[in-house]
């Protein structure tokens, strides 16, 4: 498996980050909207009715990319409110740039602000290897940097 993780600051409580990235809608949107990096594509995002805020809960993500229907689904297995929330995929089809993965949320107390950590851990595609190895890393990359971009700009005071 390979790794990436990154940090931000953001001006919160951590108990108000943690509500923000409990809620894999909002959370995860970077997916659920068409863009170059999804070629177009879109996911529709669901859970099953924990919502995906316990252990075992399952989150749902199904779409296309060019015209190629994706799935994934993925388990709830740490949940330590306030401070962490990690899951896996436990099935996948389609996914061409990565395979099998794992992400983690870190949430820290600093000051009157908070650290998150985003890190995903993943797998090249079982199918196309080569695309994996093209472009996986620069994925993987993006996803995390959409997540935190996400957190940074809801936090943002509005005036």
């Amino acid at each position: 498996m390979k790794r990436y993780s990154k940090s931000i600051v953001v001006s919160a409580a951590p108990d108000q980050v943690f509500d923000y990235v409990d809620d894999h809608t909002r959370f995860s949107s970077h997916m659920s909207s068409s863009s170059w990096m999804m070629m177009g594509g879109s996911m529709h995002i669901s859970t099953d009715s924990k919502l995906g805020k316990e252990v075992g809960s399952h989150i749902l993500m199904k779409g296309s990319i060019l015209g190629i229907p994706l799935f994934i689904d993925e388990v709830v297995t740490e949940y330590k409110k306030p401070s962490i929330k990690s899951w896996k995929t436990v099935k996948i089809r389609n996914l061409m740039v990565v395979g099998d993965y794992g992400m983690k949320i870190e949430i820290l107390p600093q000051a009157h602000n908070s650290l998150l950590r985003v890190s995903i851990d993943y797998d090249m595609p079982n199918k196309n290897k080569w695309l994996g190895v093209l472009l996986g890393d620069w994925y993987a990359k993006w996803c995390v940097q959409q997540m935190l971009d996400g957190a940074k700009k809801y936090f943002i005071p509005k005036t």
